[in-house]
């Protein structure tokens, strides 16, 4: 199966978002989490991302389960507005976090006024309350940003929650880790 953990930062416009993407690589290969320079181990778009790297074991939960010598197994980072959600069995429902209804149908249809960049909140139809988007709670993971870190194939190795922690104090947010199964 290829699955990929996709990281996302709980922020719909993150404030420069590609300086922050680079200073995450740079930091990713100085551990050798993957390597500096792009090849073709990638999944989407022109297939170029970072490979992993050695350093790679040191984060993941499950090691032997990283994908070393597969073709896809690299970081793909996107860096335009993108929506990440699993793709099997996604539920769509959401919840405010003000008054703790149930409020999926109308967010999921928000997501046409958000894409393009026309807003970055979502107002609960039943009390009111404005937030972020990802301010909302989601049942199932997933996020909404302009930055996304796709880990190709690493998804059933998973990570330490130690190396989620850091990667989110250098991002300066939380992140939601996301996972799609493409097959």
């Amino acid at each position: 199966m290829t699955a990929q953990l996709i990281l996302v930062p709980q922020i719909s416009s993150l404030p420069g978002h590609e300086q922050k993407a680079q200073a995450i690589l740079r930091w990713l290969a100085k551990r050798e989490i993957v390597e500096a320079l792009p090849t073709t181990c990638g999944q989407g778009g022109n297939g170029m991302a970072y490979a992993i790297g050695p350093g790679a074991r040191r984060i993941a939960q499950h090691p032997e389960l990283l994908p070393y010598g597969q073709p896809h197994n690299g970081l793909e980072v996107i860096t335009s507005r993108c929506i990440y959600l699993p793709t099997r069995g996604f539920l769509e429902e959401a919840g405010c976090a003000e008054c703790r209804r149930e409020v999926g149908v109308p967010l999921f249809d928000s997501l046409e006024v958000w894409w393009p960049g026309e807003t970055d909140s979502f107002t609960c139809p039943e009390c009111g309350h404005e937030d972020d988007i990802n301010g909302f709670l989601f049942l199932q993971p997933c996020g909404f940003s302009n930055l996304g870190f796709i880990f190709n194939n690493w998804a059933d190795a998973g990570f330490k929650q130690s190396f989620l922690d850091e990667f989110a104090a250098r991002l300066g947010y939380a992140v939601s880790l996301v996972r799609v199964d493409l097959d």
